[in-house]
């Protein structure tokens, strides 16, 4: 998956997607590629490419951001490879090059620079799209999208096919040209991508997925191939492993990937185009399916987008990039591509899965820092850490002092009815005029983001969430610089994006309810 914006206006497909160019002129198709100067850069837990890593003369030398994620665990360390989607770019070169970082605990980061260049304007992967790693013997697979949509091009070739590179370190990458793979008939070569390649223990083979289309009718389907053996190219298609209902009508599944964990079988694919924008889970008993809908199919809300999952062979992890503003502002336009942001899977026994932050991120706050009450509003109380708030008549809250930098929040929820609200409020020195809420809405079943401006509140994204009166809910939001992820009980996640926090009040608050906000904690990094 890469950035594009409904797939039959091919007009507007082209325009979209030479406006998120990306990297350096590349070498011919077969060369072998090298990390690029500015590996081994630190970056934080919701990281992004650092400036700087083509030296200090190429136009290319801009902020970058992450794009799809392709993570691959390999002897004790995460290889998180992605969509490198720099913030300026040359016109005319293409985009999308595959850089990684490296991670043994998934809390610190190592940026390792460019892996695999996009190609020329004549070559299928002028613009690479979503892909993934597999080792077959002592070489490694990584398979992705090429695609191309310039008019000579797609006049004589599919817009979109599969490729690969190879390596024997992960480091070192040489595509080979003589792999190529288009849609067989019947499928749409012209959305045709994002290939997820695992070895299936329970069918003792490899399976390919692809995100692609039908022909005739345009349903989206992830399309099944299978090999014995990768090394031989042999890839033959078996059919779609799963379709788009009539009630979906998702026009796309994009970053498509199955896994196996405990006794169940689970699908994420990701849509951007119906009114549940987002990253979505089927289960099954079987890696063929049928796969089931659960009650909530969303983890997260639409800012966590294009999530793959990847296990240490402990735990399971889901990889996602929180959008960022263009402009750079609360009310500037979502755009593709973000920060990567990682959440832990967990599990239930009928099999439903949720999700809670990662260990290794929870261990970096161990700093206990003080609350001081800015201000309040409504019928309110104190006691120790806790904080009592009558919104029944009116709007009750609490403010503290800014926050900056990295922290959590952490605090145990609970309302005395369904049909009020209550929740957090960030960038709020002027909560009435000017705020972004998170706001938990038992009523209608969710936790929802809002953006207040002058009197006017936005929708911004929303979870699925089950509330209940008198139940006690624990709550941990994690802040990294413009990056806010809400977790609750281990089940669902909100991610946002909030260009008004860094250096403002944040707050609790309650409306048409009691709230009791207990066990009240601020913490920040040693």
């Amino acid at each position: 998956m890469m950035k594009l914006k409904k797939s039959w206006a091919v007009a507007a497909l082209s325009l979209g997607l030479f406006a998120c160019s990306c990297s350096k002129e590349s070498p011919e198709p077969g060369n072998t590629t090298t990390p690029v100067t500015g590996s081994d850069k630190a970056v934080g837990f919701y990281p992004k490419p650092p400036t700087g890593w083509m030296g200090t003369t190429n136009p290319y030398n801009t902020t970058g951001w992450v794009g799809d994620i392709m993570p691959y665990f390999d002897n004790g360390k995460f290889h998180i490879f992605f969509l490198h989607d720099a913030q300026s770019k040359p016109a005319g070169q293409g985009f999308h090059a595959i850089h990684k970082f490296e991670s043994a605990n998934l809390a610190e980061f190592t940026y390792g620079g460019e892996m695999i260049p996009f190609g020329t304007a004549t070559q299928p992967d002028f613009a690479i799209g979503t892909g993934s790693t597999i080792k077959v013997g002592d070489t490694y697979y990584m398979y992705y999208t090429g695609h191309n949509g310039n008019a000579s091009f797609v006049q004589n070739n599919p817009r979109e096919s599969v490729l690969y590179a190879t390596s024997k370190d992960l480091k070192t990458w040489t595509k080979d040209p003589s792999f190529k793979l288009t849609a067989p008939a019947g499928y749409y070569n012209f959305d045709f991508r994002d290939p997820h390649v695992f070895f299936n223990q329970e069918k003792n083979e490899y399976w390919m997925l692809q995100s692609t289309q039908t022909n005739d009718s345009r349903k989206a389907v992830v399309l099944l191939f299978t090999s014995r053996n990768p090394a031989l190219n042999d890839w033959a298609v078996q059919g779609p492993v799963y379709t788009t209902t009539e009630e979906e009508r998702y026009l796309m599944m994009e970053c498509a990937d199955i896994f196996k964990m405990g006794n169940y079988w689970y699908m994420f694919f990701s849509e951007n185009w119906s009114s549940n924008k987002g990253t979505h889970y089927r289960i099954a008993d079987s890696s063929e399916g049928p796969w089931r809908t659960p009650a909530h199919d969303m983890l997260d809300g639409e800012f966590f987008y294009a999530a793959k999952t990847e296990t240490d062979g402990n735990k399971r992890y889901a990889f996602g990039w929180t959008a960022r503003r263009l402009p750079e502002n609360d009310n500037g336009n979502k755009e593709w591509a973000g920060n990567m942001v990682i959440h832990e899977l967990t599990q239930e026994a009928d099999g439903t899965l949720g999700v809670k932050v990662p260990s290794a991120v929870s261990d970096i706050f161990k700093k206990n820092l003080t609350l001081q009450v800015q201000k309040s509003a409504g019928t309110v109380a104190a006691s120790g850490n806790s904080y009592q708030l009558n919104g029944s008549g009116t709007e009750a809250y609490y403010t503290f002092s800014p926050v900056n930098g990295s922290r959590k929040l952490h605090a145990k929820l609970k309302v005395n009815n369904e049909t009020g609200t209550s929740g957090f409020i960030f960038n709020a020195d002027n909560p009435a005029e000017q705020a972004y809420r998170i706001v938990f809405e038992p009523q209608r079943g969710r936790v929802a983001a809002y953006q207040v401006a002058g009197g006017n509140t936005q929708e911004v994204t929303r979870v699925p969430f089950d509330f209940k009166a008198d139940t006690v809910y624990d709550v941990e939001v994690v802040i990294d610089g413009t990056v806010c992820v809400v977790y609750i009980n281990g089940k669902a996640a909100l991610s946002n994006r909030i260009y008004g926090m860094p250096g403002k009040q944040w707050g609790v608050f309650a409306q048409g309810t009691q709230a009791e906000f207990s066990e009240v904690s601020l913490m920040g990094p040693e």
